[in-house]
């Protein structure tokens, strides 16, 4: 198959397209005029090779995109058998079947991959380290897509949120509505990322397309623009939602990781470096305070029952 080319001959084929990147990836993709398959559990189960074969159609022009995934970090340490269900072999078929249907696919990972000890922002070169189930289980994801299926894309990404389903926002946001003090971890750096952004930044992969740029494939990170902490990504959050409604909150505090024990141990340094997808698809990440601001006046505007 040759580039992306028109986006009428282009299907794509979205699994968990009613999680935050899901939904975003079918209402822009519709809005742009592409083809949309949408999939969602239980409608395809990817740890079964047999769901993946029945729902996805062989030999057609288009991409798949993975956006579905097991996200529960702390839970994923007392079940690893469904987290590597879910994020390593339900990958490695939809690689295997993507290989015989030829079918590109695009991936989305994350950075718990990596363990937060470095200093700097991680790239795509950096040593892959994980220090829980969850990351170890999307590290062995990854794995699988590179040893079966040569043209893919790997987007990692990071703190990501959106409109639609649960995430960081929506709870500080709960949590400012119900308590007069919330405490937030503030020693844990990373950027923020707008479920919307991302999409975007996939539909534009896919626009631009690949061709016969065989460098083009590979591993790529994309998150919003800017290093901040929990607690300043809070801050902005209810600095942004007091325009539009008064909060029962009065303090917002900071604490470290180390006074708020988790079941899975998160990494303090989560900063990506996106370079690498600006250099190769002219994809710049804009800032998280600009993505941010957009998501919550959508929130009360556009979508006033997200809101609450």
């Amino acid at each position: 198959m040759k580039g992306a080319g028109g986006r009428k001959e282009q299907m794509l084929i979205i699994i968990g397209s009613k999680g935050q990147l899901g939904w975003e990836l079918v209402r822009k993709g519709r809005q742009k005029g592409f083809e949309i398959l949408a999939f969602d559990y239980p409608e395809i189960d990817i740890t079964d090779p047999a769901s993946v074969k029945a729902r996805i159609p062989s030999k057609k022009s288009g991409w798949v995109i993975n956006a579905a995934a097991y996200t529960a970090v702390d839970k994923a340490e007392s079940e690893p058998d469904a987290a590597f269900a879910v994020n390593r072999d339900g990958p490695g078929y939809l690689a295997r079947h993507c290989c015989v249907s030829d079918l590109p696919l695009i991936h989305i990972s994350t950075d718990y991959v990596f363990d937060g000890s470095k200093a700097e922002a991680y790239t795509e070169q950096d040593t892959v380290l994980p220090i829980g189930v969850y990351g170890e289980s999307k590290a062995a994801g990854e794995t699988e897509i590179r040893n079966h299926l040569p043209r893919h894309i790997i987007l990692r990404t990071a703190w990501l949120y959106g409109v639609n389903g649960q995430n960081f926002v929506k709870t500080i946001l709960s949590l400012g509505r119900e308590r007069p003090v919330v405490k937030v971890v503030s020693d844990q750096l990373g950027c923020p990322t707008y479920a919307a952004d991302l999409a975007d930044t996939v539909l534009t992969v896919i626009e631009k397309g690949i061709g016969d740029r065989s460098d083009l494939w590979g591993t790529y990170h994309y998150c919003g623009s800017g290093a901040t902490t929990w607690y300043a990504f809070t801050e902005a959050i209810y600095k942004i939602a007091s325009q539009y409604e008064k909060l029962v909150l009065k303090d917002l505090v900071p604490i470290k990781t180390a006074d708020y024990p988790t079941p899975a141990r998160r990494p303090l340094n989560s900063v990506l470096d996106c370079r690498k997808i600006e250099k190769n698809f002219g994809i710049k990440p804009r800032p998280w305070q600009e993505a941010l601001s957009e998501m919550i006046s959508d929130l009360y505007n556009s979508n006033p029952k997200n809101s609450k």
